[in-house]
């Protein structure tokens, strides 16, 4: 065969396997890992099933806890899709146990694995031990439970409280924003939760928490452009603005007030009280 018929032959034949190969990597789909950006805080399982708990820090700290769950088949190490799941987390204590405030749990929009949550962890013990995690779950119309002891770490400032309301009721108060505070106006965020049992603890509507925030080591000075805090049913939580001034450490001092505006507990911050009993602190 003549030179010039061999090129085109030749040219023709790396075009068509360039194009081949262009083509089955526009085939190829990239995989997405679903919990990129997440930490994972255990493993729980089964003869079944790896129930994997994942937040941002890798710890399960006391005061507000966003978890995101996956579910993985033992058999096959792939993970479900569709499945419903509840929870009960449970405190030991000496001669009594206890759970906490908790959400339900959902799919995670645009997610095809990943369901969220959260938890709020009222106390724990210095080591971090006390608390165990029930997971109840339905794939497939079977149902399954696993339970499992957890870890809560001590937060290093009062994120969560729990008192007795002037009303004899039992409420814990945790803070979940801002979670990166920042020097001028902040969203504020609380849960408010009332024990009607060990463990029921169910959302507390329509009341007012008011807002002063102080810096202890500066003179005990506030800051302008506070604003109480409201309950919004869109979020079932409260929300107001917090305004920082400047970097160090906050209490924040609160009163809660029902809906008749009577105070349930905490004080106005005066010369003379220097402090709310009702409070949560913050430092950046």
């Amino acid at each position: 065969m003549k030179l010039k018929y061999i090129l085109p032959v030749l040219f023709i034949a790396l075009l068509s396997t360039a194009c081949s190969s262009d083509d089955d990597n526009n085939d190829t789909v990239p995989e997405i890992n679903e919990v990129d950006g997440l930490t994972m805080v255990q493993e729980i399982e089964n003869s079944n099933h790896t129930i994997e708990l994942y937040n941002n820090s890798g710890y399960f700290y006391t005061g507000y806890n966003d978890v995101s769950i996956r579910i993985k088949d033992n058999t096959t190490d792939t993970f479900y899709e569709d499945f419903t799941i509840s929870w009960m987390p449970m405190m030991q204590m000496p001669m009594m146990q206890h759970s906490c405030p908790n959400s339900a749990i959902a799919k995670v929009p645009g997610k095809d694995t990943v369901y969220q949550g959260n938890i709020i962890y009222q106390m724990t013990n210095t080591d971090g031990s006390g608390w165990s995690l029930t997971l109840n779950y339905t794939i497939d119309n079977v149902d399954y439970s696993v339970t499992d002891t957890i870890t809560v770490m001590q937060y290093e400032n009062q994120n969560v409280t729990s008192f007795t309301g002037s009303d004899n009721v039992k409420y814990v108060l945790a803070l979940l924003e801002p979670t990166a505070p920042k020097i001028g106006i902040n969203t504020m965020k609380v849960g408010l939760y009332k024990m009607e049992s060990m463990m029921s603890f169910p959302a507390v509507e329509d009341f007012t928490v008011t807002l002063d925030p102080r810096m202890p080591g500066m003179g005990n000075h506030t800051s302008p452009n506070n604003t109480d805090l409201t309950y919004s049913s869109v979020n079932e939580n409260y929300q107001g603005n917090l305004s920082l001034t400047m970097t160090g450490y906050w209490v924040l001092n609160l009163e809660l007030m029902d809906a008749m505006d009577n105070i349930l507990k905490g004080e106005a911050v005066t010369e003379e009280n220097t402090q709310s009993s009702l409070y949560l602190e913050l430092e950046f």
